[in-house]
């Protein structure tokens, strides 16, 4: 007996529709190119973002989502969170899980087992990779939608991400030297960085050192340039990477948003992190400049030097 056709996600014409997001700065630029595909398919929907509260400000000021949805992720034993959880979930005609991990392919029983294009054990439009893991998120995310209908990917529009421009002497490099708390194997060191700033002053351009205010103290490490560390938002970050020569920086969600607006990156691996996976992604998928060594502690300034554009 033939099995029942399960039409695309992209055959309907859904009136609501909701987008899981609740990654990591990094995470949520990597999806820019899946948000945008999915608007360009359902230009009629309204598309609510389910997301988490360090990146609905940001999501709200981007033009693919007409409301945006904060999961305040309660535990599994909190019964008044998860009721909340599931009204947050209801209603809507079908669902895109781009996070696709564990916790929120869960939602799929709390939402109500809408038409769903995730991992979520029955779901009506499953990732059938088995190897999705070792996919890059840019590539997965774009196997994903295919198999669920969606198969043009326009190049997504990021001139909403407008801030200062802090009236920088040009020409100016961005220094992005800080990276997750607990993971320091995934920072190069800020008497590295110091090297390199010294070399770009005896070049004639000015380093610039962004980060949260937390990463000051790797600021002052690098008295060679110029301190933006907790002074910048995330659309100004993006503003100042439209002009800058060159960026540096780690593994870190800065790179990404600086790789996404067109910046030319070199972008600093341990072993900590696998870039074929994670890696910060350009216009159209262009990939920066990874250096990879097992100890960014091993890594020479030098080297660095020799890399950039």
């Amino acid at each position: 007996m033939d099995q029942k056709r399960v039409a695309p996600l992209s055959e309907l014409t859904p009136r609501r529709l909701l987008v899981i997001r609740l990654g990591a700065l990094g995470d949520m630029v990597l999806s820019f190119a899946a948000f945008a595909a999915i608007r360009a398919q359902y230009p009629g929907a309204d598309i609510t973002l389910l997301t988490t509260a360090p990146f609905a400000d940001l999501a709200r000021r981007a033009p693919w989502f007409d409301r945006v949805a904060v999961d305040a992720k309660p535990g599994w034993w909190n019964p008044a969170g998860v009721l909340r959880l599931a009204r947050q979930l209801r209603g809507f005609d079908l669902v895109y899980d781009l996070q696709t991990s564990s916790r929120s392919s869960r939602y799929f029983t709390l939402a109500g087992r809408p038409p769903w294009s995730g991992i979520a054990p029955g779901c009506s439009h499953p990732h059938a990779n088995p190897r999705r893991d070792f996919m890059h998120t840019l590539e997965r995310q774009r196997e994903q939608l295919a198999m669920a209908g969606i198969t043009a990917f326009p190049d997504p529009d990021l001139s909403w991400l407008a801030g200062q421009d802090f009236g920088l002497p040009r020409p100016y490099a961005l220094l992005i030297p800080g990276a997750a708390p607990h993971r320091p194997a995934k920072r190069w060191p800020a008497e590295r960085f110091a090297e390199l700033a010294a070399m770009l002053r005896a070049r004639g351009i000015t380093p610039v050192v962004l980060g949260s205010a937390h990463e000051s103290p790797l600021a002052a490490a690098i008295p060679a340039a110029i301190d933006l560390t907790g002074r910048t938002t995330l659309a100004d970050i993006a503003t100042l990477a439209r002009w800058a020569a060159f960026a540096v920086g780690n593994d870190t969600g800065p790179m990404h948003l600086i790789a996404a607006v067109g910046c030319p990156a070199v972008v600093l691996f341990s072993a900590a992190s696998d870039p074929a996976l994670t890696a910060p992604r350009g216009p159209g998928g262009a990939w920066p400049t990874v250096l990879r060594v097992a100890d960014l502690a091993d890594l020479p300034a030098g080297r660095v030097a020799a890399a950039l554009p």
